[in-house]
């Protein structure tokens, strides 16, 4: 299979609780990132648990095992196209979806999700699990 991934917050929770599917997919990739929005995201649902100190330990692990892609000018240049276009067009996404979506276009990543609004975005490249 090859290629670069970036996985969305959906499968890096399948990936922790061991999805052998993705497993699979991302041992077959060249490279698999994490965004650092996901790892936000990340933070939030393990704070509103009731397993705060075992889930924030998950998270410690993913940030060990996948390498994390963060933002910079050129992130937030892809983030103002991406929103502009989906304006443009009436198709709304969840705000920390576009800023994920930037990441996977500047970087060129194929970004592994079950979200389908992420179809709406022009010139993201997706693959569902």
């Amino acid at each position: 299979m090859g290629g670069s991934l970036l996985l969305d917050t959906n499968a890096v929770s399948a990936l922790n609780t061991g999805d052998a599917v993705l497993r699979r997919r991302i041992a077959g990739a060249d490279a698999a990132y994490m965004a650092i929005i996901t790892v936000g995201e990340l933070h939030f649902g393990a704070r509103k648990s009731t397993h705060v100190d075992r889930n924030l330990a998950r998270i410690e692990d993913l940030v060990r095992a996948l390498p994390i892609v963060g933002c910079d000018e050129d992130t937030a240049a892809q983030y103002g196209i991406i929103k502009a276009a989906l304006r443009t067009r009436g198709r709304p996404v969840p705000e920390n979806d576009i800023w994920i979506a930037a990441i996977a276009c500047q970087h060129a990543l194929t970004l592994i999700t079950r979200d389908a609004h992420f179809d709406e975005i022009t010139g993201l490249v997706t693959e569902a699990w």
